[in-house]
């Protein structure tokens, strides 16, 4: 399992539009800053590929400018306590 986080920031004018169209993404979750024009966006996917079909779809959408990474996890990463 992958979760990143991104910043999404939409064309101008296009907030909610941006808001729609990842909302219909399978594996993202879409959260509105209060007071930004920004979204903040969680996505969730299985695998490598999967992830970088996702962020491909993200980066394709229309109403988006600019969309970054704030952080990532892969559930696949064990650590030893040893």
């Amino acid at each position: 399992m992958r979760i990143k986080s991104y910043l999404a920031y939409p064309q101008e004018g296009r907030k909610e539009e941006l808001a729609r169209s990842i909302s219909n993404v399978e594996g993202c979750a879409v959260i509105p800053a209060k007071n930004r024009d920004v979204l903040i966006v969680i996505t969730d996917s299985e695998n490598q590929a999967a992830d970088d079909r996702l962020r491909q779809r993200l980066e394709c959408t229309e109403s988006l400018k600019w969309l970054a990474m704030v952080s990532g996890f892969s559930g696949s990463e064990r650590q030893s306590n040893v």
